[in-house]
């Protein structure tokens, strides 16, 4: 009896084991062939606008690293000794020439004026009667002499004490814009000692040096366009006013000096600024969009669309190229891409090598190489 029981289990046992491995081998066949079809499904096309690669004549420019420089800076300092009775201006104020800034306390000065007020009025009193009692042959030559030089005495004199009063009053010897104050009501100060920076921030300078075979190329007047850190995106334009004649010997580079225009007072005496000087010469750039490189750590590329073979659309192969000068929108290419050649300009992140893509140009970003230059 036990034998025929364990028998029946056994065959229960191997029945559900066919049961269920028939199961799995349903579901992993389905699974396997659901993959199988995704996988040799073809992926949609891409839409992407395009730009056909082209020649352009751009002017020839020379690069350069400039530091901007204000046309009067200065760091006002006191000519004299005494305490700050008054101050007259707040830090980052644009003052006018001849403007009081500062005075130092002067009652000495004052009071010794005064003194010198009555002498003179006293030798002028004596001058005039000696030299009335002279006409009348009274008094000798002698006589008129001194007191004429004594009168002379006390107009110097004079003209010292104010002198020496105008020294404690600190104006403005140019009109411009005040840095932050360094000195404080009550102060003792000392000759010699600063007051607070003022620059003439418009116009504006900019310095930059050139390497010696450029100099037959610089001249006055040309354009100059510059580019700072602190504006990303603008460009300031200027013409180029003075050419140091002198090469430095140890550099081979020579100095120029460029003036701009700063009525908004964006530039700053200091800043560091890209300068580049356009030279009476032009040159033939293949070019291409910004937007339609691709950067990367091992190097640049675009995406050149052509023709399938079934000529119902276009396929993205993806190029490497070598990259030159960036003016605006566009990108010199210098090797990996033809005149005429027809690249995908946005879109990139959807686009793969030898994929399918679609042209739609209604949205087409524009492209220039003009920069926009801020006459300022």
């Amino acid at each position: 009896m036990s034998k025929v029981l364990n028998k029946r289990m056994l065959l229960m046992l191997l029945g559900c084991a066919l049961l269920f491995g028939g199961i799995f081998a349903f579901k992993f066949f389905g699974r396997a062939m659901m993959n199988k079809a995704f996988d040799t499904m073809p992926l949609p096309p891409a839409t992407v606008t395009s730009f056909n690669a082209e020649i352009q004549t751009w002017q020839e420019n020379l690069s350069a690293v400039g530091t901007l420089r204000a046309v009067n800076g200065v760091e006002v300092t006191t000519e004299a000794q005494g305490v700050v009775s008054a101050i007259h201006f707040r830090s980052g104020q644009t003052v006018d020439k001849g403007e009081l800034l500062v005075e130092l306390a002067a009652e000495p000065e004052k009071a010794q004026l005064q003194v010198l007020q009555a002498e003179l009025r006293l030798a002028r009193r004596n001058y005039e009667r000696i030299k009335t009692l002279h006409a009348r042959g009274v008094t000798t030559e002698a006589d008129l002499d001194n007191a004429r030089s004594t009168l002379d005495q006390v107009l110097a004199n004079l003209e010292v004490q104010r002198a020496t009063i105008d020294r404690r009053r600190i104006t403005a010897p140019f009109s411009g814009m005040l840095g932050i104050r360094r000195i404080d009501l009550g102060q003792n100060v000392s000759p010699g000692e600063a007051v607070v920076s003022l620059q003439q921030l418009d116009p504006i300078y900019v310095d930059f040096s050139l390497p010696e075979r450029h100099f037959a190329s610089v001249a006055l007047d040309l354009t100059v366009t510059l580019a700072t850190d602190a504006f990303p995106g603008k460009k300031y334009s200027g013409r180029i006013t003075a050419i140091d004649p002198q090469v430095d010997s140890t550099s081979r580079n020579f100095l120029a000096q460029a003036t701009l225009k700063n009525p908004q007072q964006h530039l700053r005496p200091g800043m560091y600024a890209d300068v580049a000087v356009e030279i009476n010469a032009h040159r033939r750039v293949l070019v291409v969009p910004r937007t339609a490189l691709v950067f990367a750590p091992y190097g640049n590329a675009v995406f050149v669309l052509q023709k399938s073979e079934q000529g119902d659309g276009y396929i993205a192969n993806k190029r490497f190229v070598k990259t030159g000068e960036e003016r605006g929108d566009l990108v010199e290419i210098l090797q990996g891409v033809r005149a005429g050649e027809l690249v995908a300009s946005s879109g990139l992140l959807k686009l793969r090598n030898e994929g399918a893509v679609i042209i739609n140009n209604e949205n087409k970003p524009p492209a220039s190489a003009d920069p926009h230059p801020e006459n300022s």
